[in-house]
């Protein structure tokens, strides 16, 4: 079974920002302009709904969804054919809006404060931030994987969140499901199916 807070916690992180496409924008910008907007979405006066729209917006916009579909399929990727690939990627697109828009939804006043940026390589850019602590949580410390072969379109490709990469640990559970199925991916496109009509 799917577990719903695999990606719920991390959509929270994955939101957001405004289409800049003439200039190359730094990744800690990039982070920082996200989280302010989703913080401006779920704090408003949107109703729950108008909230969810608003957010699959913005995850369109922001997220790699397809690369972190392509991660978390892992080795199994290898055996399918493209067409069995492509059903793959329109369910887990469809199963990665549900499973943020479902929940995000529910949070107000996310305050994250961007703290520094460490330059990978060209491909990738580590941003550290902190949601800042409240009377109902503690402080918590998260770094964003962003993508940024194009430098005009970062993108969100894992958030670790206390030393907990939420892209690997999705990838080890989509793994286990395939293996307890004997290798059948329809066992993982089964699970990922029932949770979006949840």
């Amino acid at each position: 079974m799917i577990k719903k807070y695999s990606l719920a916690f991390c959509i929270l992180i994955f939101t957001s920002l405004l289409n800049l496409n003439t200039n190359a924008i730094e990744p800690d910008v990039f982070v920082q302009s996200t989280v302010n907007r989703a913080a401006d979405t779920l704090s408003g006066d949107l109703s729950k709904e108008q909230r969810i729209v608003e957010l699959k917006k913005i995850a369109a916009d922001t997220v790699d969804i397809k690369g972190i579909g392509f991660y978390s399929l892992g080795k199994h990727r290898k055996n399918l054919s493209d067409d069995k690939i492509n059903e793959y990627s329109e369910i887990f697109h469809e199963y990665f809006m549900t499973s943020f828009s479902s929940r995000l939804a529910e949070y107000s006043n996310p305050i994250i404060e961007v703290n520094s940026k460490e330059k990978i390589n060209e491909n990738y850019t580590i941003v550290s931030s902190t949601l800042v602590a409240t009377e109902k949580r503690p402080e918590i410390k998260i770094e964003w994987r962003i993508y940024t072969k194009n430098p005009d379109k970062p993108l969100i490709r894992d958030l670790i969140i206390e030393g907990l990469s939420l892209a690997r640990t999705q990838k080890e559970e989509f793994n286990s499901i395939i293996q307890s199925a004997d290798g059948d991916i329809e066992a993982l496109l089964t699970n990922l199916k029932n949770f979006s009509n949840e």
